[in-house]
Formats: C-alpha cells, sequence, structure tokens
C-alpha cells in the first residue's frame, strides 16, 4: 500500500535517518518506536504527506487513503461535537445531494420512454446503491458508537467544541480520523487524551479494522494488544520486526549483544593494525605493509551499537520518617459547583505503605479529589491526613514551579543528597536528558520536558505519601521502567492517577474507580480491576431475570470467570515459556547445522577425506542434532495439545 525507498532526513549536518526502506502491507499493524528524538512523529509526517523527506521517494498505491492524527493540532470550535463528527462524512453528505437532484430531475420529466431517462435511472440505482453501501442511511449510528466508544455521553453531542479541553478536542479528531474508515491509519500517541475504557474500545476497534495501521505509543499494553509488527528506528536506521512490542524487546537485546561483540571484535583489529603502523612506521622493509594497514584502517566503518537501555538504573527513593498507619482517610467527602455535583459521599481509608490507584473516565472526578487532599480547592465532609505525613505531589501544574534560571543538571544537583549525587548524570539519562541537555536552562525546555524534569525532582525529595497525577503522559517506556522500578520499591504510600494499565500492572494493589459520582473501592491489580467490570456488564444482561436467579448466577459467574482467568494467566505463562523453548531449539539445531555444512565442506576435500577426527566430529554433531530434534518435537506436541 505504501513503499518507502532509501530514505533519507537531515536536519543540520547528522542525517535524522537515512537508507531507510520498508513497505506498509494491507492489514499490518506496526508500532513505530525508538528513543524520543529518533524521527518517529517525522516519519509520520513523511509517510502523511505534510513533510518531504531529504531524499529518496514515498510511493502511495492509486486510490488508497490516509488518515493522520498527530500529537497536536489546531482544532475548529465553530461546531458541535455531532456536527463536527459529521465532517467525517461529507463524502456522503455530496453523494445525498447528487442523488436528490436526479431524483427531482425524474420526477419533472416526462420523456419516460427516451433512452437518457433511462440512462438516468441506471445512474440514479448504481449511484443509491453506492450510497447505502457506503452506510448513507445509518452514519448517524456509527458516529454515535464511535463516539460513546471514545468516551462522550449522548448529551455532550449538542454541545459546542468549544466547551471541551483539548484532551477532549482530540478525541473528537480522532473520531473523524476513524468514521473516515482510511485505508491506512497514522496514529501519532493516540492514548495520551483516553481513559482506560475508551483506550480499550480503541484497541478493538484497531484490531477488527480492515485497513494498515502505524502508530507511535507509548503505552506498551496497548501497542503490544493491537500490532503485529515493530519497526525501530535507531542510530539513523531502521530494524523491522515482524512481532509484536515484548517479542521485538528480547530479539532487540540479543541484537544489541551482537553489536557489541562485533564492536569490540572491531576495536581490537583497529587497535592491533595502530600498533602495527605505530610499530614499524620508520622501517623501509615493512613501508609496502604499513602503507597497506593504513589503507585498510581507512576503509573500516566503524560500528554503531543502538542506544544504552538505562531502563537496568535503578532510582532508590531518598529514606524518610515514618507516617502514622492510616495516611489518608476520608468520610462522606463531596464536592460540587454548583447544581454539579462531582462526586458525594466518599469514604476510603489508604494504608500506610499501599499504593492505590485512581482510575475512572476524563472528567469524573479523580484530580478533583486529589486537589481536595491536598487542600487546593474547597469541599464538604471530613477528609484526615494522618501523622506524620510528607505529601509528594506531581501534577502537570508542577512543571511551571521548577526555578526557570537554573540548568537542568543544577535543578537536580540541589536536591539530591548522599551517593545519588554521582548518578545523576545517569538519571537524567535515563529520562531523555543525556549529554548537552543536561546543560539547558529550565525556561528553554518544553512542556512534556517540564515535566519530566519536575518528575525526577519528586523522586528525590524524602518524602512518604506520593501522589502522582498521570505520571507517565511525557515519558518514554524506559522512563516509565524506571519510574515504575523506583515507586514499587518505595516503602511509603502511593497514590497513582493514570490510564496506562501497563504501568499499573505489578505496582497497585488497590484500584479505586470514580464515575456517575461515586467512588467504588476494587481489592486486586488493574488487570483484576478490568476483569471484574467485564463481569459486572455480564451482571446488567441478567436483570430481566428473577433478583434471586441473577445474584445467584452472577455470583457463580463471576467465581468461574476469575478461576479461568487466573488459570488463563497460567496457561498463557505455560505457552509463552514452551514457545521459547522451541525458538531456543531451532536455533541449536540452527546453529549444529551450520557447523555439519562446514565439515561436510572439509571432508570433500583430499586432506579433509584423510583426516578421522572430522568423521568423529561429524558423527556427534549428527547425533546432538537428532537429540535437539526429538526436544524439539516433544516441546511443539505439548504446544499443540495446551492451544487445542
Amino acid at each position: 500500500m505504501i513503499s518507502v525507498e532509501e530514505l533519507k532526513v537531515e536536519f543540520g549536518v547528522t542525517p535524522l535517518f537515512e537508507d531507510v526502506s520498508f513497505v506498509i502491507n494491507k492489514k499490518d499493524r506496526i508500532a513505530l518506536v525508538g528513543k524520543n528524538g529518533a524521527g518517529k512523529s517525522t516519519m509520520l509526517k513523511i509517510l502523511a504527506g505534510l513533510q518531504r523527506p531529504t531524499s529518496g521517494t514515498v510511493a502511495v498505491q492509486r486510490g488508497v487513503t490516509i488518515g493522520y492524527l498527530p500529537q497536536v493540532m489546531i482544532l475548529s470550535d465553530t461546531r458541535t461535537v455531532m456536527a463536527e463528527a459529521e465532517m467525517a462524512f461529507e463524502h456522503i453528505f455530496e453523494m445525498q445531494e447528487r442523488l436528490d437532484k436526479m431524483n427531482q430531475e425524474l420526477a419533472d420529466r416526462t420523456d419516460y420512454d427516451s433512452e437518457s431517462y433511462h440512462e438516468l435511472i441506471e445512474k440514479f440505482t448504481h449511484e443509491n446503491d453506492r450510497f447505502l453501501m457506503m452506510g448513507g442511511t445509518n452514519y448517524k449510528a456509527e458516529i454515535e458508537r464511535t463516539l460513546v466508544g471514545l468516551g462522550f455521553n449522548r448529551s455532550d453531542f449538542d454541545r459546542p467544541t468549544s466547551e471541551f479541553s483539548g484532551g477532549w478536542r482530540m478525541r473528537i479528531e480522532l473520531a473523524k480520523i476513524l468514521l473516515r474508515r482510511p485505508d491506512v491509519l497514522l496514529l501519532d500517541e493516540p492514548t495520551n487524551h483516553l481513559d482506560i475504557e475508551s483506550i480499550q474500545w480503541l484497541e478493538n476497534f484497531l484490531k477488527v479494522s480492515p485497513g494498515a495501521v502505524v502508530l507511535v505509543s507509548h503505552d506498551r499494553a496497548f501497542i503490544n494488544n493491537v500490532t503485529n509488527r515493530t519497526i525501530e528506528i535507531s542510530c539513523g536506521h531502521i530494524y523491522d520486526y515482524k512481532v509484536a512490542y515484548n517479542e521485538f524487546v528480547t530479539l532487540r537485546k540479543e541484537r544489541r549483544e551482537q553489536q557489541l561483540r562485533a564492536y569490540e571484535n572491531q576495536q581490537k583489529e583497529i587497535k592491533e593494525t595502530e600498533d602495527f603502523i605505530e610499530r614499524f612506521r620508520y622501517k623501509a622493509t615493512k613501508a609496502v605493509q604499513v602503507q597497506s594497514r593504513i589503507k585498510q584502517l581507512a576503509k573500516i566503518v566503524p560500528i554503531k551499537i543502538d542506544e544504552e537501555d538505562t531502563s537496568a538504573l535503578r532510582l532508590k527513593f531518598p529514606p524518610a520518617v515514618r507516617s502514622g498507619n492510616y495516611p489518608l482517610i476520608c468520610e462522606g467527602v463531596k464536592k460540587s459547583y454548583g447544581s454539579h455535583v462531582v462526586f458525594h459521599d466518599v469514604t476510603l481509608t489508604i494504608h500506610r505503605g499501599e499504593k492505590v490507584a485512581f482510575v475512572g473516565k476524563n472528567g469524573e472526578g479523580k484530580s478533583t479529589l486529589v486537589k481536595c487532599i491536598m487542600d487546593e480547592i474547597p469541599y464538604e465532609g471530613k477528609l484526615v491526613i494522618g501523622h506524620n505525613v510528607q505529601i509528594g505531589y506531581f501534577a502537570q501544574n508542577q512543571a511551571q514551579l521548577l526555578d526557570e534560571n537554573l540548568t537542568v543538571f543544577d535543578t537536580i544537583d540541589r536536591v539530591a543528597k548522599g551517593d545519588i549525587r554521582l548518578k545523576i548524570r545517569d538519571i537524567l539519562g535515563a529520562f531523555m536528558f543525556g549529554g548537552e541537555a543536561s546543560e539547558k536552562k529550565v525556561k528553554v525546555l518544553s512542556g512534556g520536558e517540564r515535566s519530566r524534569l519536575a518528575m525526577i525532582k519528586l523522586l528525590l525529595e524524602p518524602v512518604n505519601f506520593l501522589i502522582l497525577d498521570e505520571p507517565t503522559n511525557h515519558l518514554d517506556m524506559r522512563s516509565k521502567d524506571v519510574l515504575k522500578d523506583a515507586i514499587r520499591d518505595f516503602d511509603g504510600t502511593v497514590i497513582v492517577v493514570s490510564h496506562d494499565r501497563e504501568f499499573l500492572d505489578g505496582l497497585v494493589t488497590k484500584v479505586y474507580e470514580f464515575g456517575g459520582g461515586v467512588v467504588k473501592e476494587h481489592l486486586g491489580g488493574i488487570y483484576d480491576f478490568l476483569q471484574k467490570k467485564q463481569m459486572e456488564s455480564l451482571d446488567e444482561l441478567q436483570l430481566s431475570q428473577s433478583p434471586s436467579t441473577a445474584k445467584t448466577e452472577v455470583s457463580a459467574a463471576v467465581s468461574e470467570n476469575k478461576l479461568s482467568y487466573e488459570a488463563q494467566k497460567e496457561l498463557n505463562k505455560k505457552i509463552r515459556k514452551l514457545e521459547k523453548q522451541i525458538a531456543d531449539c531451532e536455533k541449536e539445531i540452527e546453529d549444529l547445522e551450520g557447523k555439519k555444512t562446514e565439515i561436510e565442506t572439509r571432508m570433500a576435500t583430499p586432506e579433509g577425506a584423510a583426516d578421522m577426527k572430522l568423521y568423529e566430529q561429524y558423527q556427534q554433531l549428527k547425533e546432538q542434532i537428532s537429540e535437539v530434534e526429538d526436544r524439539w518435537e516433544a516441546v511443539s506436541l505439548e504446544l499443540e495439545e495446551i492451544k487445542e
């Protein structure tokens, strides 16, 4: 559908990427990955035809349509939500207008037997069939389904878009792009403004979409669930893997290890060559060899190693004083703005050391309750902060409180204490402030960069109660790993407001769900909560039964599903283990076959034919191959039985 040939993009002296070639096929679900600044968004703009490369070509197949959602865009504020979404069906309205004109002409004319009249009837019939096939009569239902899926209420449809925040207006733009059903979808961070339920809806939509999808996202769970191919931009080149992101991470690690070995061998070769040149430079008898080595050295193309994966860096929060047993108690807390009640009767207790998540659709009060806890806004009811609690609070506006005249390094240097001061450069690198970026003044940083810096600053301050409001919005995957590990090791109490399931998984043990003006407590991790939510939708299906029967059957269904869910998790774990064993066997067989072929080649020579040791080695290899093949067959059979 789209063919990219020898693409090169230059900004200044160093190319962003060069000699890039790949093809996007129908039904490809591509995750475009790479560190921040690698050129992912630039690549999407080039594919969308909005930016020209320095050289190379992007060929789009005739008739192929492309839909592109950028991270930031200028939005229109002149229509209602429904009217704006209807802009996706402009082609339908044009067809409707043409059909109305033809219909009117058929009604006005009286030359029923003329050839032109029959031609008009045929044309009208053909156009009308096409109109029906393109959903001309049910487009409103499709719009409603899409807007509701992305988190809008039906009461929002007639509201002007100017009443909504930038994030909600981006959802409208996403809805318009999805409704146009383009052949290729290019999505740049589509989940940034979505809550968990909307992200799940978008996942399901993209999975069944008949076209191709290329997306940039830092939401690991999202790209794992949607994609089947991973293209990484690294060191100015691309690496194309026909696998989902998790498998790519494993393969990437292996590739980097190979690069390191090749790099070390090359460095050894270069040093030996340089030593030879230096040793014999002034010896006339070695002049020819020295010149040859100099030419040889000049021809060596340096091996580049992928950027260091800093996710292995571990941050540890500085020790803080022990808080009381109950850092937060809410009893009957209510917050309203005039007649609009955000939430009411919020009663919850958070124990020392607990890590909990606040989840729910945008606008349901998660950040509002956090502001109540921070005493930033008035509220009704009782809200008690426990004894000796020291709160560390991260919200997007925290970035505005940084000293603009300090450099990035100085900002962190002022809060770092003890041994952590020796790791400041490493920490900054892990959060994408490596090299010269650490010497930038805060006042020249973008909003995203300021948020990351505010996050690092918070990590190094001695607190015992962390409240993090959407902490991962401006972090790449490696930075999120560093942050997640630090919070997991933190011995204090944590509230995380987030829609990032992968980040919350294994981090929180309790979920508070905000919705409909109430806050519900769910024990367990984020995936336990999501599974329970699916069962709650089954509860609604049982409402037509008698209350006692429905209650019994639903309770049994929930119990059974929980067991099947736990069993499914174990089953998936076993499947992954068996698939890894199969891959290891195949790799081992390939290596042994390579050695066998090598020995066969040597045995075909006169010298080799007389070498009995070669025959012994050959026989040993055949036995080894046979053993590994038996092992491969046994594991493959086990995997087949499990999957049946």
